[in-house]
């Protein structure tokens, strides 16, 4: 038997047309079907990449609002290439980066409570993603907030941000 099922059932009766091995609509057929399942199994990929950054970024978040900046720092791509752009200029590297995180939140208080507000994650290929959201930090002396823009990178299987622009 050298036929496919290509038949639905209708009222009992099969309706439609045998697909057979010989048939050239059974090549077009079989190169649809590895299409759309590879189709899926790149909108899934995608899709566990994007929730990979978000954890990424919920775990930076408790580690702020438990004061820890070094652990925080953690999900900072640890190179003197890293860039950081905040309100006065940019920061290259990751140890100057935390070193401007520690002289501008020197303790909890300053610190405050974090809550970010994701607008977008967009997975760019299989090595870059673009993250945008905004922040708001609450605090006893008043609360500060604004947006920022992340270029996260995987780099040896790990989602890291190597740029943040922060406002």
């Amino acid at each position: 038997m050298d036929a496919l099922a290509g038949l639905s059932v209708k009222r009992g009766r099969f309706t439609g047309r045998l697909l057979y091995l010989s048939d050239p609509n059974y090549y077009h057929m079989k190169k649809y079907l590895l299409f759309c399942l590879l189709l899926f199994a790149s909108c899934f990929a995608l899709a566990q990449d994007r929730q990979a950054i978000l954890k990424v970024l919920e775990t930076q978040r408790q580690d702020w609002n438990r004061g820890d900046l070094d652990s925080f720092m953690k999900s900072y791509w640890k190179s003197d290439s890293l860039m950081f752009i905040g309100k006065t200029a940019p920061t290259y590297g990751w140890q100057p980066t935390l070193d401007h995180y520690k002289q501008s939140y020197p303790d909890k208080a300053t610190m405050g409570y974090l809550d970010f507000n994701i607008l977008k994650v967009s997975v760019l290929d299989k090595t870059n993603a673009f993250v945008l959201g905004g922040w708001h930090l609450k605090r006893d002396k008043g609360d500060i907030g604004g947006y920022f823009t992340l270029w996260f990178k995987k780099i040896e299987g790990k989602w890291v941000i190597v740029c943040d622009h922060t406002s």
